[in-house]
């Protein structure tokens, strides 16, 4: 009898971490939905191996419900959701710009995840119950999230709020699924950062290297692996929060 190939979801998936997530995923055999919102050569390669690819902007709550049900109406069930997409950005200097950069950063890093995350729960749900084994949900969150940036306050705290609801899901959801989050530090610099920035990060990590986006998708295997780990928050930073 054929068995059916595991589902999972993805944001942020056409470029740098959430590529190379879906990459490894479909590398295990998961039919991948890889949700996105600029089309990229990445992308494209994902389609080529088969990834259902899915436009969905997330600082708009309407366009994240009708993703949502697009996948629900084409997945009965789902083993795992990778809340990886983010907006970073430093805070504005004006009062009025700063509000509005707030409702969108908490609505892109938070409540989109918050969205997916309650939209998909009876999908994850009903996996668990035909596999006997829970599903999974994965947070990228930023070990901003334990000690804040003053220039990008907003955006920590929007991080922080999705580390928060990590552990509100993770106890909503049991036994059925599974809730986490890792916390990325350096693993990979963007090319505008200059070197004298890459420098001084280093300097402050305790192993000083770029972990690579394949630090961070070795941990959510990891997690894949283990059914025994729920409400966890794990960084990986090369030791760069305790400096």
């Amino acid at each position: 009898m054929m068995t059916q190939s595991p589902v999972a979801v993805v944001t942020g998936a056409s470029r740098r971490l959430g590529f190379e997530t879906c990459v490894a995923l479909m590398e295990r055999g998961y039919r991948v939905y890889a949700l996105f919102r600029t089309d990229t050569t990445e992308l494209e390669l994902l389609r080529g191996k088969g990834a259902r690819c899915i436009p969905v902007d997330l600082a708009d709550a309407l366009s994240v419900s009708k993703a949502i049900e697009s996948i629900v109406e084409e997945a009965d069930t789902i083993r795992l959701l990778v809340n990886n997409a983010s907006e970073f950005l430093p805070d504005e200097t004006e009062a009025g710009g700063l509000a509005g950069q707030a409702a969108r950063l908490f609505q892109i890093n938070s409540i989109a995840p918050m969205q997916l995350m309650a939209g998909l729960a009876s999908s994850l749900c009903r996996e668990a119950r035909q596999t006997g084994r829970p599903s999974l949900i994965v947070n990228i969150t930023d070990i901003y999230t334990e000690k804040p940036n003053p220039k990008f306050a907003t955006y920590c705290a929007s991080k922080a709020a999705l580390s928060n609801l990590t552990l509100s899901y993770a106890k909503l959801l049991a036994p059925h699924v599974r809730v986490n989050a890792i916390m990325p530090g350096p693993i990979s610099f963007l090319p505008t950062h200059s070197e004298e920035h890459r420098a001084g990060v280093m300097t402050e990590t305790l192993l000083p290297w770029e972990g690579g986006f394949n630090s961070v998708v070795l941990q959510l295997l990891a997690l894949l692996d283990n059914d025994f780990m729920t409400a966890a928050l794990i960084p990986v930073d090369g030791g760069r929060r305790l400096t």
